[in-house]
């Protein structure tokens, strides 16, 4: 029998070599990546830090009392956020008031009904809103959307509805308002919270619908009885980062809010955001009180958006990881 030259081997100490090339390949790639992934919250503190230091000398000079003074004059040096800081609660409120209830019917509809054809477009469409620029939703609402309210929506709900009584729908109906800068918010989260909704809904384990037909339940009674529970976490993530949304859009919201200082009960009355306050007087800040006082409000504002965006996926990762 014939046998062949046997194959050289790899001496042991090129295989050595070799393997601690090796591991000091992945110990490069290990720390690499690691200092990329401490960049982010790096670039955080940085950020919050910078702000806070811009912020200080109106923090120090009004205190406390900065977030409660309705005050704002440049030239006496008197500041306080309280209508800014009202303006976007409300604004942010009315909202999520009106998308709430659309996304989670889109996301429902999408999860539970829409046949396999139909669901990819229809949630193509619906994310698409996210895509859109603000300033495009801001020039829709100047010439569609507040003559709409202005003209159809405000009168119905005054007169034939007899909202006009209430404090939230009394006073003149001039056009640029809270309730206009509420209608496009709510435009504009109704994507985020959609997409959250459907995905939380899609992850719902399919012994749930099973159990609950089983034990002869409906298709609605299935829904709000074994899905919607099962999902309640995430949908409030979701609609909590809607709001984080909400609360720091700029430009769309300065262009048909009214952007007056003062704070009113009414949503048809004129008002201010805090992003809506920064865009329109940043540029027109001389003192160097002014300009603090502003970098004072986007520290107030970056806190509240962190603070709400870190709840949000919060809920959205318990709900992931019970799934």
């Amino acid at each position: 029998m014939i046998v062949g030259p046997r194959p050289l081997e790899e001496p042991s100490s090129g295989l050595a070599a070799r393997l601690a090339s090796a591991g000091v390949g992945d110990r490069v790639y290990r720390v690499a990546i690691t200092l990329f992934a401490a960049c982010v919250p790096l670039l955080l503190l940085l950020i919050a830090a910078e702000i806070a230091r811009a912020a200080w000398p109106a923090l120090r000079t009004f205190g406390f009392g900065f977030l409660t003074s309705s005050a704002w004059d440049p030239v006496n040096g008197a500041f306080g956020a309280a209508p800014a800081l009202y303006g976007t609660i409300v604004s942010s409120i009315v909202a999520l008031v009106i998308a709430t209830p659309l996304a989670i019917g889109v996301a429902i509809y999408l999860s539970e009904f829409a046949p396999g054809w139909l669901r990819q477009p229809v949630s193509f469409l619906v994310d698409l809103l996210a895509a859109i620029p603000s300033v495009v939703y801001g020039l829709w609402g100047i010439f569609v959307l507040i003559p709409l309210l202005r003209t159809h929506v405000v009168p119905f709900l005054k007169d034939t509805l007899h909202l006009g009584a209430t404090p939230l729908f009394s006073g003149p109906n001039y056009g640029p308002s809270m309730l206009a800068a509420g209608v496009i918010l709510a435009i504009m989260i109704l994507p985020y919270i959609s997409a959250v909704a459907r995905e939380v809904l899609l992850a719902v384990p399919r012994s749930q619908r099973e159990a609950a037909l089983a034990l002869g339940a409906t298709r609605w009674e299935t829904i709000w009885g074994a899905v919607l529970p099962y999902a309640r976490s995430g949908i409030i993530g979701g609609v909590i980062l809607g709001l984080g949304r909400a609360l720091g859009e700029t430009m769309a919201v300065t262009m048909v809010i009214g952007n007056t200082h003062e704070i009113s009960s009414s949503l048809l009355s004129p008002g201010y955001t805090m992003a809506s306050l920064i865009a329109n007087q940043f540029s027109e800040a001389t003192g160097d009180l002014h300009l603090s006082a502003l970098m004072a409000i986007g520290f107030v504002l970056f806190v509240l958006t962190l603070v709400v965006n870190a709840l949000a996926r919060w809920l959205v990762w318990r709900v992931a990881r019970s799934a």
